[in-house]
């Protein structure tokens, strides 16, 4: 009897307690990733965050190439936003120009890259599908396309 009263109270306390925290912890994780991702201007966080890739002629065409892999499809071949299958009304931004609405470090945009830019855009990250490496190539490739004032 005091076994099955254990296990009983167990059950409770797995249902009161670790369930809610199992459900509340995606709600999380997309608050963290819009916290990261949906600031206007970035996050103060991921400003002073380094490109551990130095932008070599070999990183720079490797980013290239993944960057025509997975990006092109909504930011377009050219990186002026006008992909061909980018989701009606997300109008992709230019990424050639000086502009960068959601910060315009190496750490910000590749931290945009890695997490998306949150729930109430079609960016999607690819941390976890890509692998660090490569996102740091496609910053340096997209630094290569950027106007001169807005390299760094």
């Amino acid at each position: 009897m005091r076994s099955m009263t254990r296990r009983l109270s167990l059950r409770v306390v797995t249902v009161r307690v670790l369930l809610p925290l199992a459900l509340a912890f995606p709600a999380q994780l997309q608050w963290a990733s819009e916290a990261f991702a949906q600031q206007p201007n970035g996050n103060a966080a991921t400003r002073a965050v380094r490109n551990p890739v130095a932008a070599t002629a070999a990183s720079i065409t490797a980013g290239a190439a993944t960057y025509k892999k997975y990006c092109a499809f909504c930011h377009g071949a050219d990186a002026k936003g006008h992909g061909p299958l980018a989701p009606k009304d997300s109008n992709p931004p230019d990424l050639t120009d000086a502009t960068w609405t959601h910060g315009s470090t190496d750490g910000q945009i590749f931290t945009l890259i890695a997490n998306g830019a949150g729930a109430k855009s079609s960016m999607v990250g690819f941390k976890g599908k890509v692998p660090d490496q490569d996102l740091w190539n496609i910053v340096n490739y997209l630094r290569s396309l950027a106007p001169q004032a807005a390299r760094r």
